[in-house]
């Protein structure tokens, strides 16, 4: 069994298979058992939810406003987002996110995306929430963040492709997972080298569908039935079965996102 950490099976991409359904069911074939949906902005709420409810066991979600979408003024945002967090459905919630600051599109809104990050880091420490952050480009700023708060959450830093000072500086602010998805089986890869120094029990697998499709598939759409490539090369550079991977892995997530 596998668990798809990161995916986003309910974007327009996935419209023509059944608005994300026929990949989920092929990813239930191809052995991942759960796959977690992490929102995107207040247009992704309604179509995430769709999905989730046609798959209950197999699909959970995350609510947060990521950064890209950070308004110049997010407070309605994010108020909608502590309102679905707080509310009488709060409980099909396994994370905040994804969250966090992204300065490599767009620079201009560093202040708004620092604080909208820190609002939804401090309701989710709050609530007992781990935290699912989108880092790139903004690793300083992104920890500086993090260190500002009363009670750091527990969380991953999704789509991990840095170095092994940048996991030394994530450990200094706490003991963060990392999310590792297809990039690790792309040739130039530096990950495969920095996978030991993480440990495989702090990985988890995912895919970030519709994007970053792992070798054999990069270049096409991405979906969480290709994750198991990931765990190949994974399981690769760390000396490791497929099969080991997997289990630690999926206790991994298990734990960290309290899977049932």
């Amino acid at each position: 069994m596998i668990v798809d950490t990161h995916s986003h099976l309910y974007l327009p991409e996935f419209a023509d298979d059944d608005a994300g359904a026929d990949a989920v069911s092929r990813a239930i074939d191809a052995g991942v058992d759960k796959i977690i949906l992490p929102n995107v902005d207040l247009t992704t709420i309604a179509p995430l939810h769709a999905l989730l409810d046609r798959f209950p066991g197999h699909l959970y979600a995350a609510m947060g406003l990521h950064p890209t979408e950070v308004s110049d003024n997010p407070s309605a945002q994010l108020d909608t987002i502590e309102r679905l967090l707080e509310g009488p459905d709060s409980r099909q919630y396994v994370a905040v996110g994804e969250i966090g600051m992204d300065l490599y599109w767009d620079k201009s809104r560093e202040k708004e995306q620092a604080e909208a990050f820190r609002c939804q880091a401090a309701l989710a420490a709050r609530l007992g929430l781990p935290v699912i952050i989108h880092c790139r480009e903004a690793l300083p700023q992104t920890l500086e963040v993090l260190s500002s708060l009363p009670e750091v959450p527990r969380g991953v830093f999704h789509s991990f492709t840095g170095t092994e000072a940048d996991v030394d500086a994530i450990r200094r602010v706490s003991d963060f997972y990392f999310g590792i998805n297809g990039i690790v089986t792309f040739k130039k890869s530096t990950l495969p080298a920095t996978l030991p120094h993480i440990g495989i029990d702090r990985v988890l697998l995912e895919t970030d569908a519709p994007y970053l499709a792992p070798v054999p598939h990069r270049g096409k759409r991405n979906e969480s039935a290709y994750i198991v490539n990931t765990a190949a090369a994974v399981a690769a550079a760390f000396g490791m079965t497929v099969e080991e991977v997997e289990a630690v892995t999926t206790a991994n997530a298990i734990n960290l996102f309290s899977l049932k």
